[in-house]
């Protein structure tokens, strides 16, 4: 027996928004069909998977999401073109011994991108 992988499931409140989010903006595509209350995504072998929650209070939404990546700076640069309300920390060496920058989606999911100093 062998653990395999880890996919979050992310709150969304309009699945349409979220898909367009991370697919133009983000560079993720969808899997898996379209269903009415769920949506999955990937990029690189990461997957995402999103639930429909119309009554998500976003300022009470505190769902995060961990990405280690290689290449953090290319993956910075992609997307500084994001609007200011979605990068949420700027490129950083942290303390833990991390490079890492955060993306807000408009649910307030947190992404955090990190890449082993």
């Amino acid at each position: 027996m062998k653990l395999q992988s880890a996919i979050p499931k992310l709150p969304s409140r309009d699945l349409g928004i979220t898909k367009s989010f991370y697919t133009e903006q983000l560079n993720f595509r969808q899997v898996g069909g379209e269903f009415p209350d769920y949506l999955m995504l990937i990029r690189d072998g990461i997957e995402l998977h999103f639930f429909l929650h119309r009554q998500l209070d976003v300022l009470q939404n505190d769902a995060m999401c961990y990405i280690r990546v290689s290449g953090i700076e290319e993956l910075f640069d992609s997307l500084k073109k994001l609007p200011a309300q979605f990068l949420r920390q700027k490129l950083g060496a942290r303390a833990w011994g991390q490079k890492e920058f955060s993306v807000i989606d408009h649910d307030h999911n947190l992404l955090t991108f990190g890449e082993r100093i």
